[in-house]
């Protein structure tokens, strides 16, 4: 299976990546910590079936000093004992707002009084754009048939600036 399209080889296409590149740097800068995203962004593009972003998001964790195991375990991370309660409160905050089309209620009320306790209004803010964020960036992914493998860690720096 070969990739559909490359973006940035059309104007459209690469103004419109680097805009959505832009975007994420309000995450970035946000005091969500960074763990954090990429654990969330892992985490949706798991579900999602992205290659492309996992590779990306595995490798930024990684190269950020984010242990292997703990990679591991994301997607089984509610069997798992690497992870702190704030982020299992992240994990299911991002499982719950990926799978909208799984479950009648969204994002539950008990899910979302976890992420209240433990994150601050500014952390949860960036933890909602960042869920409907990465779940527009594994369409892209998946809709243009992008494989995982070739990422390297810090090689969109300069697009999103």
């Amino acid at each position: 299976m070969e990739p559909r399209f490359n973006m940035f080889d059309n104007e459209i296409g690469a103004k419109f990546g680097k805009r959505f590149a832009g975007t994420s740097q309000v995450i970035l800068q946000s005091p969500l910590p960074r763990s954090t995203a990429e654990l969330m962004s892992l985490r949706a593009s798991q579900i999602n079936g992205c290659g492309w972003c996992v590779d990306l998001h595995t490798k930024e964790a990684a190269a950020d000093g984010e242990s292997a195991v703990r990679l591991n375990l994301v997607a089984a991370w509610r069997e798992a004992t690497v992870f702190t309660e704030a982020e299992q409160a992240a994990l299911a905050l991002t499982e719950e707002g990926t799978r909208l089309a799984d479950a009648s209620h969204g994002v539950s009320d008990e899910t979302w009084a976890q992420v209240r306790k433990h994150y601050d209004d500014d952390q949860i803010a960036a933890m909602v754009g960042l869920v409907a964020l990465i779940n527009a960036a594994n369409r892209l992914g998946v809709i243009l048939r992008q494989k995982g493998g070739s990422y390297e860690p810090g090689m969109f720096a300069s697009m999103a600036s």
